[in-house]
């Protein structure tokens, strides 16, 4: 990756910690992301956590409407990524003591 590129990365890691609750999550992700890519990650991130309970190809398709090679990738990156969809479901379940993940509220 190019440096200027990597830095503009970091850049966007940076205001991500930035975000001090689910309403800024709400209000900076929407500025910088389409309504359809919000709804390509809120799809990926579902995909994620099926993958991790164990949720079989055809019911996250119909779930989630992703198609089963995005759904592949997305295990290949759970089972063998950098360990953050790990990272954070495994986080997520310890403050929801294993419930289900809460609901989005709708976007405003």
């Amino acid at each position: 990756m190019k440096k200027i590129e990597k830095q503009k990365i970091e850049e966007l890691y940076s205001a991500i910690l930035l975000i001090k609750n689910e309403n800024e999550a709400q209000r900076f992700f929407r500025d910088l992301l389409t309504e359809p890519e919000l709804i390509e990650f809120g799809n990926r991130w579902k995909a994620a956590r099926m993958l991790a309970d164990k949720k079989i190809y055809i019911e996250i398709e119909k779930e989630t409407g992703l198609s089963s090679r995005t759904i592949a990738r997305v295990a290949k990156w759970l089972r063998q990524g950098r360990d953050g969809y790990n990272l954070i479901i495994n986080r997520l379940n310890k403050v929801n003591h294993h419930n289900s993940f809460p609901p989005v509220k709708e976007l405003s």
